[in-house]
């Protein structure tokens, strides 16, 4: 008898330790209602995001992105260069082991791989650019691509 209420100790603390790095992982972010009617935009002119010294480009295609860069990402010169760098390399990573995993992973989120090889300098305006896409990706698709919360 003494054995079975260990073992319901036991689990009961294990379950509320789970409930609580659960909770902990998941980090809801908060998404004002100007905010998601930019997402909600159904026409927007792609972006651009390239740099004429490394050749390499990005067009985004997702219609309420320039709108969301213009009114809710930090302005340029807010990150430095090293830090939009980092960021990019881990959200590169995860979103093409996404691209190769269609049954785990929304295809029609994770269509294409990003070709970014964190030993080259894109500049400050494409890694900057990229990294604002992968923060209103996150936010607009309730999606994370790193360990860190996608804030604004």
């Amino acid at each position: 008898m003494r054995v079975k209420g260990v073992l319901q100790l036991y689990i009961t603390v294990l379950s509320i330790i789970l409930l609580a790095s659960c909770g902990a992982q998941s980090g809801a972010v908060s998404v004002s209602p100007e905010e998601k009617a930019v997402f909600e935009q159904q026409k927007g002119d792609p972006v651009k995001i390239a740099d004429a010294e490394s050749k390499y480009e990005i067009v985004i295609i997702d219609p309420g992105f320039y709108s969301w860069l213009k009114s809710f990402a930090q302005p340029e010169g807010y990150y430095s260069q090293t830090f939009l760098e980092n960021r990019n390399a881990i959200y590169v990573m995860n979103w093409n082991q996404r691209v190769l995993l269609p049954m785990q992973y929304d295809p029609n989120l994770y269509e294409l791989q990003i070709d970014y090889d964190p030993d080259i300098d894109y500049g400050y305006e494409v890694n900057y650019k990229l990294y604002n896409y992968f923060i209103y990706f996150q936010r607009k698709y309730n999606q994370r691509l790193g360990p860190y919360l996608p804030r604004i």
